[in-house]
């Protein structure tokens, strides 16, 4: 069952329709609930390795859907510590619950600082009304 319509207020927001969740030095990273209702229904998720980084703006993975594939792109920059194989085994986890156990990826953050260019959920809720 699709999610509800959400932006929870605990996390920051990339424009690209992507989240971060801060955890001192980590962060859990996935799709809002608006990228995964545009995509529609998730078929594939294309992870990256354990230990490979991402670079902020930039993509580290992609997401499949019976519409379209569609870049994800990394809201911070960091190594990857773990993936969430239940994203990969099954894709649909991330329309159900995009926030909770639909996360993608979690990361040691590189450069804490670019927590700073992010949204917050206001600002993104403003994003999302101007799409």
């Amino acid at each position: 069952m699709a999610a509800v319509e959400s932006y929870p207020d605990d996390l920051l927001y990339h424009p690209e329709h992507d989240w971060a969740r801060v955890e001192g030095d980590e962060a859990v990273l996935g799709i809002t609930w608006w990228a995964q209702d545009a995509l529609g229904e998730l078929v594939h998720f294309e992870c990256p390795a354990v230990g490979s980084t991402t670079t902020k703006d930039q993509p580290y993975g992609e997401v499949e859907s019976v519409k379209a594939v569609s870049d994800v792109i990394a809201p911070l920059s960091g190594e990857i510590l773990e993936i969430n194989q239940r994203a990969v085994d099954e894709p649909e986890t991330i329309n159900d619950d995009p926030y909770g156990a639909g996360w993608l990826v979690r990361i040691r953050l590189s450069d804490p600082a670019e927590t700073e260019t992010l949204m917050d959920v206001a600002a993104y809720t403003a994003h999302v009304a101007e799409q």
